[in-house]
């Protein structure tokens, strides 16, 4: 039994790291376009939609996952909307390092969602590895929160709070699907979208770019989905900390917006601090093997 929860943890874990190695790509899209924010959205939305459908033909999964959707995976798939929105306009209204870093509070309001909605409460290691983030948050903040705006800095913070929320709803009801709320959450976004935006005006050279985007963004969500029903919801998002270092890095090395040395210092702050969260994680079940 001990084993099983050690292996079922372990692969919580990789799956929401491999979802935030994933996410830290998005600003990469976002900001290497010329297409607006909600042209942007639509691409993407529909794209992410049309694989993540079509991965659920090719598994046979698409009608049992249709007679299962209820009114719980409608919420997920409207937060995952109001999130996704959200996360897109803000980075064109602001920095990746900026975007990236405001994440990096999930930790902590999916502490206190939890705490509130479930009466979870989180592992004095993984608090203590959030507040380290914090402090992380606070050195990148000194540096580069100035060079964003406040909506897009705002829009941020809303995009961090819908995350949390559906992170916390995965935790409380895990026989929840992952991959159809966030394909429908797309959908809900498509008609908005379009008539937000002129979408068919967009670049066809970047076409291409908008629909890698969406096949990157149905990887990184179905992944975040499936791993957050294996963690508690606090851990989960110290683990998707982990976009904070990797995003700025990216933009740096792809699009030269060249962090600060306070985002360079803050990010190892983070990347260490969910290292160390995870580290009795990985020992456990081996210790368990031996006896």
């Amino acid at each position: 039994m001990e084993a099983d929860a050690g292996a079922r943890r372990i692969a919580g874990a990789v799956l929401v790291a491999v979802s935030a190695a994933v996410f830290s790509t998005a600003g990469l899209f976002t900001r290497g376009v010329e297409a607006a924010a909600w042209a942007v959205i639509f691409w993407r939305g529909l794209a992410a939609a049309g694989f993540t459908l079509g991965w659920l033909v090719l598994r046979g999964r698409l009608t049992a996952e249709l007679r299962a959707f209820d009114a719980r995976a409608l919420l997920i798939a409207v937060m995952g909307a109001a999130g996704s929105a959200a996360f897109i306009t803000a980075f064109k209204l602001s920095s990746v390092a900026n975007v990236a870093l405001i994440y990096a509070a999930a930790p902590f309001a999916a502490a206190a969602l939890a705490w509130l909605a479930l009466g979870e409460r989180p592992a004095a290691r993984v608090m203590l590895a959030s507040g380290a983030a914090l402090g992380g948050v606070a050195v990148i903040v000194s540096g580069s929160l100035g060079q964003g705006s406040l909506a897009g800095d705002g829009l941020a913070m809303f995009m961090t709070l819908m995350l949390a929320a559906i992170m916390t709803a995965y935790r409380k009801w895990p026989d929840l699907a992952a991959a159809l709320p966030n394909a429908v959450s797309s959908v809900l976004l498509l008609p908005v979208a379009a008539f937000c935006a002129p979408v068919m005006q967009v670049s066809p050279g970047e076409i291409p770019v908008l629909l890698l985007f969406g096949l990157v963004f149905a990887v990184a969500s179905v992944t975040l989905c499936e791993g957050a029903r294996r963690l508690p919801a606090a851990e989960t998002a110290l683990l998707s900390a982990l976009e904070t270092p990797l995003a700025p890095l990216l933009a740096y090395a792809v699009l030269a917006e060249r962090p600060g040395p306070q985002t360079l210092a803050g990010g190892a702050v983070i990347l260490a601090a969910v290292l160390w969260s995870q580290w009795p994680a990985r020992r456990r079940p081996a210790q368990g093997t031996a006896v």
